[in-house]
């Protein structure tokens, strides 16, 4: 059974204040999306890539793919206007590779390009989830206290913090138990969820396994978010580089 990485990089970056999505900016000297799909690439469990993205960045994705030999990258397609519609999209063409292997199952985990510090250990830890459950959800614990609120900004509960946890991604499914839950939701006028795990819970209901994230599996939204991304690319290139030295050291 293969493993499929579907990339959601059709953002608009409205939130960010940028020009550009927030996906096609550098930072470290490469853009936000080189930063994830090099990741999925170098996961030696990881056997195929699919980005979507918005119709005019199409073409700098096969580019940008082309330039660092991304060669897991398979296809590159547009995106819809949801977020919902575009993980549609990379499924439906997950279901175009599985139809021409001539299989009819696979592993699939749903990343937002937006995400590049992902980790292996995420990526590994969900492919192997898989193995006992059909969907998978990546979430840490929360560090504050969640507070519920209604229409008019009042507070109507205070969950116990400890049942709450942030959900990132990527979230992992089994092929066809999320693309089920998706026909059913093409076919439904009620759908008000966030991610593809929020479908699983309405339209095709399994149990959802959460695998630990990290703090640092940010996602950038906000101007902000740029500046810790920066300092945590620089982080990390020092952390690598004190790593090098200390094993020449050793040898």
């Amino acid at each position: 059974m293969k493993n499929y990485a579907i990339i959601l990089a059709s953002g608009t970056g409205e939130r960010s204040g940028l020009e550009i999505p927030k996906q096609f900016i550098k930072i470290a000297g490469k853009t936000v999306i080189e930063h994830t799909l090099n990741i999925f690439q170098n996961n030696e469990n990881i056997d195929r890539i699919i980005v979507v993205t918005n119709s005019d960045y199409i073409e700098l994705v096969y580019q940008l793919a082309s330039k660092n030999n991304f060669y897991k990258v398979c296809h590159v397609v547009r995106g819809g206007e949801t977020r919902q519609q575009s993980s549609y999209i990379g499924l439906q063409a997950v279901a175009d590779e599985l139809h021409d292997i001539a299989e009819d199952n696979a592993k699939v985990l749903i990343h937002d390009a937006v995400r590049p510090f992902v980790t292996d250990r995420i990526i590994n830890d969900c492919i192997k989830a898989l193995d006992s459950y059909k969907a998978v959800d990546v979430a840490i614990t929360s560090a504050d206290t969640i507070i519920k609120v209604n229409s008019e900004n009042i507070i109507e509960t205070i969950p116990q913090r400890k049942y709450l946890k942030r959900g990132q991604t990527q979230q992992a499914f089994d092929f066809q138990t999320i693309m089920k839950a998706h026909k059913l939701a093409l076919d439904s006028n009620d759908v008000e969820v966030t991610d593809d795990c929020g479908l699983i819970t309405k339209f095709n209901p399994t149990d959802i396994y959460v695998v630990n994230g990290d703090d640092s599996n940010i996602k950038i939204t906000y101007p902000i978010d740029i500046s810790i991304a920066d300092k945590l690319f620089q982080l990390k290139t020092y952390c690598g580089a004190k790593q090098d030295l200390n094993q020449l050291k050793n040898n």
